[in-house]
């Protein structure tokens, strides 16, 4: 029997919460030293950050990754129409994950409007302007753990024997965020995990029109290949 969305992700909303809690008072401390690391490793996370874009995913190399990843799904099925249905799911799947990520971060940098670390000597870590509508008060959450934890997320649900590398290079994009100096730990694990969550209850909208996914005997949604033909 399938499991509702909001039963089946539950732990990502727990876990989101756990997190910012326990992180939060160790903001400051943490943001700071992670930006006087040597000069060598804040340098090496200045070139790799900007990965984490929503525009890197939709107008640079992100998308020629889906795109590259499409067309390899799309070479294994034998006829026109599934070639052409497999690649009309998928990329709806990540246009609709990554999109999603993208408005729900957005929103929640508006309403939070946290200041950013930059402003830390003068506001200190715990400073909130909600509405502010400026970019120096939109630290919560953050933006780039939100895009590379929903494309990372969208890859992991579709090639889950690959997850743990998935979730390493999302973790790397969002350290890389604290390094430079762009958010707090609390804010970086907030994006993460939302990111995730798109990416999560977006499989589960398919899975229930057994698009690309299908419930296990779990209700959980995992990749039609994986799972048996029905019947069996």
């Amino acid at each position: 029997m399938n499991r509702p969305l909001a039963t089946s992700t539950l732990w990502i909303f727990a876990l989101t919460a756990v997190l910012v809690v326990a992180l939060t008072p160790f903001d400051p401390m943490l943001s700071q030293h992670a930006q006087g690391l040597p000069g060598t490793i804040v340098s090496f996370n200045e070139r790799i950050t900007d990965f984490g874009t929503f525009s890197w995913m939709i107008y640079g190399s992100g998308f020629t990754v889906i795109l590259a990843y499409i067309v390899h799904r799309v070479s294994r099925n034998e006829t026109l129409v599934g070639r052409a249905r497999t690649a009309r799911r998928l990329s709806l799947y990540f246009f609709l994950t990554i999109g999603a990520a993208s408005a729900l971060v957005h929103l929640f940098k508006i309403i939070v409007g946290r200041a950013r670390p930059e402003l830390f000597a003068e506001l200190g870590a715990y400073s909130l302007t909600p509405f502010a509508n400026d970019n120096l008060f939109q630290s919560f959450p953050s933006g780039h753990s939100a895009a590379v934890g929903s494309f990372f997320g969208a890859f992991s649900m579709l090639a889950p024997r690959l997850r743990p590398l998935f979730f390493l290079g999302a973790l790397a994009i969002g350290i890389s965020r604290v390094i430079v100096g762009a958010h707090y730990p609390s804010d970086v694990a907030a994006g993460l995990l939302l990111g995730l969550w798109t990416a999560i209850a977006t499989a589960f909208f398919f899975a229930s029109r057994e698009w690309l996914f299908r419930f296990d005997a779990r209700g959980w949604p995992l990749p039609k290949s994986l799972l048996p033909p029905k019947g069996q």
